[in-house]
């Protein structure tokens, strides 16, 4: 049986990510962000809810671009950091000892130690009540060399930061190839008559 939990901001896992982009200054900056994920294949698009008090909020409808940088279980507390302080009063990239890049296709920073790293263009938003969904045109992913086999990112070798609601965690084992392990069931899937 299941208990009523109510109406809660719930998903497992949420993404543990670093959002850069330069502030009116062109100064870099980052935020965490949990709330975001994949909205499109065809454009490839990733989408981010930010509250319009934050500065990245700003930045972002500013300048139309950003990065997603995807810190690994090693940047656990440097990814936090980023979440808890402003930066209209911090430089959260020197104060956690972080390296800003500048993205080669867009203008906004990417966190150099990040092992993965979008750059995006602004190509909607959507106001939400409490948050606005600020979509992007992902117009490269960058990665580290190493982590990849043909071309496909492995993800335990990424290690990515991921949050869910009882704090931060990595991702554990390897159980199957999507559009694979499901096949077994395939053959006892009732067809319905003609």
């Amino acid at each position: 049986m299941k208990t009523s939990h109510g109406p809660k901001t719930l998903a497992f896992p949420l993404p543990a990510w670093l959002v850069g982009t330069y502030d009116e200054n062109n100064l870099p900056n980052i935020m965490t962000a949990a709330w975001g994920g994949i909205l499109a294949s065809d454009p490839p698009a990733i989408g981010v809810s930010i509250r319009p008090s934050r500065a990245t909020f700003d930045a972002l409808t500013r300048h139309k671009a950003f990065t997603v940088s995807f810190p690994s279980a090693a940047l656990a507390v440097e990814a936090d950091f980023a979440g808890i302080v402003s930066g209209r009063q911090h430089d959260k990239f020197k104060e956690a000892s972080l390296t800003p890049t500048k993205a080669s296709l867009v203008n906004a920073p990417f966190v150099e130690e990040c092992p993965v790293v979008a750059e995006c263009k602004l190509m909607k938003t959507l106001e939400l009540g409490s948050h606005v969904l600020f979509v992007g045109h992902i117009l490269d992913v960058k990665a580290e060399e190493g982590l990849d086999a043909d071309g496909v990112l492995d993800l335990l070798k990424v290690n990515p930061l991921v949050y869910g609601p009882s704090g931060y965690y990595r991702v554990g084992e390897f159980l199957g190839m999507p559009f694979s392990i499901g096949k077994k069931l395939v053959g006892s899937v009732h067809q319905p008559e003609q």
